[in-house]
């Protein structure tokens, strides 16, 4: 049976003002090891407790070469699981050591070191280092002398909770990647301070890689922000009841991934319908006009692996079904679109109209999200209405009996989760709101999380093993083993949201959430009719071919359908916007978005060998080139270049008018880079400026692995 035991420190004195102080005798009673046995056997220790000035602060051993970190004022750390899942049984034992300083944690290649400082030895400083070579990766700030500082500053609020601020010393000169999608076209997040809220068009995942060779999971879904700056690095929670982090100790960004996907849980497998093409307009508003798109599609050959029905499909928000009136047979729908090989995506959205057929019920049985004070409204477009909370357990397996009768049991296949955030009226004012997991300042990040676990959870009950693949405006830690595909949200048409695009597809993959995508073209403020949105709609086409899901969506214009339905009412369906089918931007851009379909076609194998790597060990699809490049300074902040797997540098064009552009080669001279255009071949570590004329990105094949895609660029 395993039991905690008290290891005792070596006999050890120091001086100080004339006064002695036996520090052996302190380290006894500030330190507990946990596990062990009733002799004193620290073999099978897990952890390690330092209690002292009404701190209780624990280091877990947690999976291969990691630990978790808890730190809580006046009792003992929460075994909260937010995104950590447990660490696998049978794992080798950490070694914990006692002695007069301090102690020692050593789990694998990650080294803890917990000195104790102070005349009275009564403050404790966390160090963390590379087993193998004594490196050290992280270290807590120190406490300035005089300047007495904490790095573990628990700020009391009134509600008896806490705003605490967990401080580091970062290594010199590293990189840092990751926390998910900020709309900005910065790679390298050293100098950036981030917001650890959720937005539209902004996802927040607090899992950062270093280039001095660590991850860290701040494990806390509380609204706050973190500072990457030059002198100190600061986790910032505005609400909540501890300190909870997590680290891991890896030479190469694909070992920390790996290990992160190890402890938050890893992606399921694709289905091979994922791998193709897939296509959305702001609004297919009737039955037929869906189905004579899709066979649009196959009249002219156009290889096509999904189609979606977006929003306002149903007669109110939180009706959770179809609107007959505009869908009569749903049934005979799905069952025309699986003959022609196509599966069926729906839009569904957690907010509850006031006047909904559900609403009343879900109020009744506490299944929505709740206001403080004021009027119980989270939301008023395009009316008044509340989020489903998706924090609690029984609303999420009602909701689902609601989704498998109305969708799944009629032949739907998938699921976009869109205002997964949620939104929250648009102001986002995070501390008015609760959920039955605890007020959203507090929790809030975790929602997306859950929203995705209600839809994933339901398909597998369903028998969808394989097929479980939320399209999701939102994801937090752990999300990724829901199945979530993260989309960007709702970025505007213009060459400066693309080339955000392109950090926001590299950040979320070294956060975590492998699969990714975005609007093809943006989403709003496009004109279908302009040359210059086509141009941009062409360059954001080629980007997409090299993303995991290249997915076809915006609102378009300048001719939006109102609709009214029989009841009257036009603003419970909104514009439809205009056509976004290939065939609807002109000949010239019809030729070239096929020519970009039928290449991602090619490229289906390379594609199932990399979301097989996300599934199996974590890897991210879309790469900076630091990935495979670790080391390589010059490559580690090209913000408008990426990896698409191992083997395929993408180059994509950001500028209007551009029919050129720069490209930089990482590796050295042993490395190859083949244009997939021209043929031309290149050494690694070099800048070269190569044509790209408007049907043509500049991508390239090292070491000759172009997986069939030699000419087809």
């Amino acid at each position: 049976m395993t039991t905690e035991t008290t290891t005792a420190a070596a006999d050890v004195s120091v001086e100080s003002a004339g006064k002695t102080l036996d520090t052996s005798n302190i380290a006894a009673q500030v330190f507990r090891v946990v596990g062990g046995d009733a002799a004193g056997d620290a073999s099978a220790a897990t952890a390690i407790e330092w209690t002292c000035d009404g701190e209780y602060l624990r280091v877990d051993a947690w999976g291969a070469n990691s630990v978790r970190v808890r730190s809580r004022l006046m009792q003992r750390p929460l075994d909260t699981d937010w995104a950590l899942l447990p660490p696998a049984a049978g794992a080798p034992a950490p070694s914990v050591t006692v002695n007069a300083t301090g102690a020692v944690l050593v789990n694998g290649e990650i080294t803890v070191r917990l000195d104790l400082f102070g005349w009275q030895k009564d403050q404790l400083r966390l160090t963390f280092e590379n087993t193998r070579t004594g490196k050290v990766l992280l270290r807590e700030a120190s406490d300035g002398g005089a300047l007495r500082l904490r790095a573990r500053a628990h700020h009391p609020l009134e509600s008896g909770a806490e705003s605490p601020v967990a401080s580091f010393e970062p290594p010199a000169g590293e990189h840092l990647y990751g926390m998910g999608e900020y709309q900005q076209n910065v790679l390298d997040l050293k100098g950036s301070t981030l917001e650890l809220a959720h937005r539209n068009s902004q996802c927040s995942v607090p899992f950062v890689v270093s280039s001095a060779g660590y991850g860290f999971l701040w494990h806390n879904p509380s609204v706050g922000r973190v500072t990457f700056a030059q002198n100190r690095t600061e986790w910032h929670a505005d609400f909540c009841d501890q300190i909870d982090y997590w680290i891991t100790a890896g030479d190469t960004p694909a070992r920390i991934e790996a290990q992160y996907a190890d402890a938050t849980g890893h992606a399921p497998v694709m289905p091979e319908w994922g791998l193709g093409f897939w296509q959305c307009k702001l609004r297919y508003w009737n039955q037929e006009q869906l189905l004579e798109v899709a066979r649009g599609f196959k009249e002219r050959n156009i290889p096509i692996d999904l189609i979606v029905i977006d929003f306002f499909h149903w007669p109110l928000m939180g009706d959770f079904r179809f609107d007959e009136e505009f869908w009569p047979d749903v049934k005979a729908m799905t069952d025309e679109l699986h003959r022609m090989g196509i599966k069926l995506m729906v839009s569904i959205w957690p907010q509850i109209d006031l006047e909904s057929e559900n609403y009343n019920e879900m109020r009744r049985r506490n299944f929505l999200a709740k206001t403080r004070t004021g009027k119980d409204v989270g939301m008023w477009w395009p009316r008044d209405s509340q989020f489903f909370d998706a924090t609690n357990p029984e609303a999420r397996q009602w909701l689902w009996e609601k989704i498998r009768k109305n969708y799944t049991d009629l032949g739907v296949d998938a699921f976009w989760l869109d205002e997964a955030e949620p939104e929250w009226g648009g102001d986002y004012d995070y501390a008015h709101y609760l959920f039955h997991a605890g007020p959203v300042g507090k929790v809030g990040n975790l929602y997306p999380q859950k929203y995705n676990q209600t839809f994933y959870d339901g398909q597998l009950s369903i028998g969808r093993e394989n097929n479980a693949v939320n399209l999701s405006r939102a994801a937090w830690a752990g999300a990724q083993r829901y199945g979530a595909l993260v989309w960007s949200g709702d970025v505007h048409s213009t060459f400066d949201d693309l080339k955000a695009q392109i950090t926001c597809a590299i950040h979320m993959g070294a956060a975590g959430i492998p699969w990714f995508t975005t609007d093809m073209g943006g989403f709003a403020g496009s004109d279908i009719t302009t040359d210059a949105f086509k141009e941009l709609f062409v360059r954001w086409c080629q980007f997409s071919t090299f993303l995991p899901v290249m997915r076809n969506h915006g609102d378009r214009g300048p001719n939006n359908h109102q609709v009214l339905d029989q009841r009257g009412n036009r603003i419970t369906h909104v514009h439809t916007g205009d056509n976004n089918e290939p065939w609807s931007f002109g000949p010239e851009v019809e030729r070239t978005m096929v020519k970009y379909i039928t290449l991602r076609e090619t490229m289906r194998p390379y594609a199932r060998e990399l979301f097989a790597e996300a599934h199996e060990s974590g890897q991210p699809l879309v790469r900076g080139l630091f990935y495979e490049f670790p080391g390589e300074e010059a490559a580690a902040d090209i913000a408008d270049e990426y990896l698409f797997g191992p083997d395929l540098l993408v180059a994509p064009v950001t500028e209007l008018g551009a029919r050129s552009r720069e490209v930089y080669l990482p590796g050295g001279e042993a490395t190859t880079w083949t244009n997939l255009h021209d043929g031309a071949v290149y050494a690694g570590g070099q800048t070269v400026t190569v044509e790209a004329p408007l049907d043509v990105v500049p991508a390239f094949a090292r070491n000759g692995k172009d997986h069939g895609l030699q000419g087809l660029i």
